[in-house]
């Protein structure tokens, strides 16, 4: 790989600034000032600096995100705050993106990444990758309801779902207000409200806390963020 190039795609600037960079002998590789842009680097074994700093090459970047209510599932908007808008400055990269989406008033799980292959085997309605769902409604769930998901819900334009896993957590009668836990295996659009509006109920608040077989962490807060752990990352890759 050209050095000019790892060096832009570390974020370390421009592809035009880096050149500047370099032949001002601010760049090493293995200890020795390197002056050409076009100098070649192996970037699994060479030890590049900018400025006495080491400057490890990574490819792809994956993030977890605990989505917020009021912020878009987007890479950018000129009215709205996006997800990407939640990101540090320094961890901010153009080439970042949602895999899938959640609502503006939705919260929770929402993997971050800049690996394609892996958003579109996650989102490929062949794969049936699980979402699962931490659910509140107006109105009392039924178990005549867990059947009706369970068969494939017709929703409103005349769309049908595929079977879903709907475990009622509790019924409040007096209030007559319900939560559940629910398993979807694909992502139309709005569909957990559209499945639950089919039901004669109306959701008032929506938590993705799975996707495949990462789970949301108890300890990163709404609006927070990290890096997939190695162990993480394996676990969703083998969806």
């Amino acid at each position: 790989m050209r050095l000019d190039k790892y060096l832009a795609d570390m974020q370390i600037g421009s592809r035009k600034e880096v050149k500047a960079f370099i032949k001002k002998g601010l760049v090493t590789v293995n200890e020795q000032v390197i002056k050409s842009d076009k100098f070649q680097v192996d970037e699994t074994k060479d030890i590049v600096k900018f400025e006495e700093e080491v400057i490890r090459y990574q490819k792809e970047f994956y993030y977890l995100l605990n989505k917020p209510q009021g912020v878009i599932s987007a890479t950018i908007d000129d009215y709205e705050e996006t997800v990407l808008d939640l990101f540090s400055d320094e961890d901010y990269r153009e080439d970042l993106f949602p895999v899938g989406r959640l609502d503006k008033d939705t919260e929770g799980l929402l993997l971050i990444t800049n690996d394609g292959a892996l958003s579109h085997r996650l989102l490929s309605p062949k794969r049936h990758v699980p979402k699962e769902y931490y659910v509140e409604v107006e109105g009392c769930l039924t178990k005549e309801d867990q059947e009706k998901m369970a068969a494939g819900l017709k929703i409103d334009g005349g769309e049908i779902c595929l079977p879903a896993e709907l475990k009622i957590l509790a019924v409040d009668e007096s209030s007559q207000c319900s939560s559940a836990q629910l398993i979807l295996h694909e992502g139309k659009f709005h569909q957990v409200k559209r499945m639950m509006q089919a039901c004669g109920k109306t959701v008032t608040y929506l938590q993705r806390v799975r996707m495949g077989n990462l789970f949301l962490p108890d300890d990163i807060t709404l609006g927070e963020y990290r890096e997939l752990t190695a162990e993480e990352l394996k676990k969703l890759q083998q969806k």
